[in-house]
């Protein structure tokens, strides 16, 4: 087949207006009206990681070695957000109101991250990923 990159990713909001906030208002992604309440934008860099992530794993980088909890909704998918700063972006998220899973922390593998749920359950990463800016 030879599949060359991941062409896109888009969350399916049940609000589009949420949705746009979230994306738009809080993380500042520069989305655009594509036709109707379909915001997307183009050529926003790469997607430098694709990968099909067990429940487990995220389970342990969020809450450490548990079940997901019942009162969460279980994620479906992944994204994460490269940052320069975690900690201002998750000061940030906090001061805009979202709730995240947990604090900035660091990964056995070197990535500073933080968690939290997108509006349509997406698991949100905003990360500093250390190897994705070696020269």
């Amino acid at each position: 087949m030879g599949i060359l990159f991941v062409a896109g990713f888009s969350p399916i909001v049940d609000d589009p207006a949420v949705g746009q906030a979230f994306y738009m208002d809080t993380l500042g992604l520069p989305l655009m009206t594509v036709a109707s309440d379909y915001m997307a934008m183009d050529d926003f860099g790469g997607t430098r990681h694709l990968g099909v992530w067990p429940i487990s794993d995220a389970v342990e980088s969020c809450f450490g070695p548990c079940e997901w909890p019942d009162d969460a909704p279980t994620p479906q998918a992944t994204v994460e957000f490269e940052v320069t700063d975690v900690n201002a972006a998750a000061s940030e998220l906090d001061a805009s109101g979202y709730t995240l899973i947990h604090g900035t922390c660091t990964e056995p593998r070197g990535q500073v991250i933080t968690h939290l749920l997108g509006p349509e359950r997406p698991l949100i990463g905003i990360c500093y990923t250390p190897w994705m800016h070696e020269t």
